[in-house]
């Protein structure tokens, strides 16, 4: 894809415009700087910043696909991919939901998580990943893997990582009445995308108050959509809400008027 030329008053303005115009998050965004930008003194002398910028060429997916097919190789992705949509629905209508209780991990549910994502790992020659589990806070039976290229596992805008959470979360309700949940996360992407989003759900909202325009998001899965609704809802002066259709469903952030 080729460059487009972005100019702002300030660098980290000329980003957001950037971010907006191609409808990325900037964990997707190449730039470079042409021009920092200066206030210049009492406003005599002012650059405006200017930057270059175009989506990251993805990676190549094949090698990617046959990882995937190894952690779905018993169902069609097209099937396994429906029914993740299917099944990410249903889990945000039930933590919603306040009387939704998450029932205690048992101790054979636990090993049995364990050991269906070390047995994935191996069946994708990952054999020299160290895989950790707790029970945090929430109830929640979080698992972290450790290991080299740990990339591979996240996936694109971590697609695979997803759908090894998805399997594992159906092996643990298969194991036990009631229902429970499993997190799974490598190298803290977790942490990271949701700052990541954090900061751009908030970028956002500053350009819609200066501009008084709407913004619609990039395409985005429920949670993080949930992520960009939970770090505006503070915000008195911008409401969020969804449109489209799944896997196209998009956040859009307007500015509340006659405040």
């Amino acid at each position: 894809m080729d460059y487009i030329t972005v100019s702002a008053k300030t660098l980290d303005d000329a980003i957001t415009e950037a971010l907006i115009q191609l409808g990325v998050t900037s964990d997707r965004l190449d730039y470079v700087v042409i021009e920092k930008g200066s206030a210049g003194f009492l406003g005599i002398g002012m650059k405006q910043a200017v930057i270059k910028a175009r989506i990251k060429e993805e990676e190549k997916a094949e090698p990617v696909e046959q990882k995937e097919e190894a952690v779905i190789k018993e169902v069609p992705k097209k099937e396994i991919k429906k029914e993740i949509k299917k099944e990410i629905k249903k889990e945000i209508k039930k933590e919603t939901r306040k009387e939704i209780k998450i029932e205690k991990i048992e101790e054979e549910t636990i090993k049995a998580c364990e050991k269906f994502i070390v047995d994935v790992l191996k069946a994708m020659h990952m054999e020299n990943v160290k895989v950790t589990s707790e029970v945090d806070e929430e109830g929640a039976l979080s698992i972290n893997m450790e290991g080299d290229n740990m990339g591979i596992l996240i996936g694109k805008r971590g697609q695979t990582l997803d759908s090894l959470q998805y399997l594992t979360n159906r092996v643990a309700n298969k194991m036990q009445e009631g229902y429970v949940r499993i997190k799974l996360d490598t190298e803290d992407y977790r942490r990271r995308r949701k700052e990541t989003l954090e900061n751009l759900a908030k970028n956002i909202a500053s350009k819609v108050k200066r501009t008084r325009r709407t913004v619609s998001l990039e395409p985005m899965n429920p949670y993080e959509r949930r992520i960009i609704h939970s770090a505006l809802q503070s915000d008195p002066a911008v409401s969020t809400h969804s449109e489209g259709e799944e896997p196209y469903r998009r956040v859009v952030v307007t500015l509340v008027r006659n405040r």
